[in-house]
């Protein structure tokens, strides 16, 4: 459960000192974590003093790199591993116009979201990091670039891509789009190594 006093002017939890402890605990300079994160090391050194608020793609690269959850950046933490999450139970997050919605269990290596993505947020954005990405779009089209195509996904559609892809999503129409999220530090094996 996220600490009352832990929370941001804007609502958000304040993620900041929790990013400097895991790197901290991780034995990376503020440097090599934002080189990692493909970040400046002013921008790490902002969001760690929350100047700044990361977002959801942010977000997701720092879990990687410190080996944990978008879950547990956030401060939200289960006494056991509930299999059932149940509709309504937790209130759902906010970062730069996207809302998710925990769909999965805390500590797993594997997270689940459901995300509204606002028409216009993010959407020039570029994300590369390890690990595998599947997404469900639920209501509106969703705008997905892999490399050098795009693809317009609707409602029934899905992607299933290695992260190491460079890749953008974006809502395609001005209602927005929902989606079911899921990505995972694990990556598949390759299938075609001498290829």
């Amino acid at each position: 459960m996220t600490n009352p006093a832990a929370v941001a002017a804007d609502g958000l939890p304040d993620v900041a000192p929790r990013l400097r402890d895991l790197r901290r605990r991780r034995d990376l300079t503020l440097e090599a974590a934002a080189e990692r994160a493909g970040l400046s090391p002013a921008h790490l050194s902002r969001l760690e003093t929350g100047r700044r608020q990361p977002s959801l793609p942010m977000l997701l690269g720092l879990a990687r790199i410190y080996g944990t959850t978008v879950a547990e950046l956030l401060g939200e933490s289960a006494p056991e591993r509930e299999p059932i999450i149940r509709a309504g139970r937790k209130e759902p997050s906010s970062a730069f116009g996207w809302t998710y919605h925990r769909a999965g269990g805390p500590g797993r290596a594997m997270q689940a979201l459901r995300l509204v993505v606002p028409y216009g947020s993010q959407g020039d954005l570029v994300r590369v990091h390890p690990g595998e990405e599947w997404l469900y779009v639920l209501h509106g089209r969703l705008r997905l670039a892999l490399g050098d195509a795009v693809h317009e996904l609707s409602p029934g559609d899905s992607a299933h891509f290695d992260s190491q892809t460079p890749h953008r999503i974006a809502a395609a129409t001005r209602e927005g789009a929902e989606l079911l999220f899921v990505h995972t530090l694990l990556q598949s094996p390759d299938i075609h190594p001498h290829a």
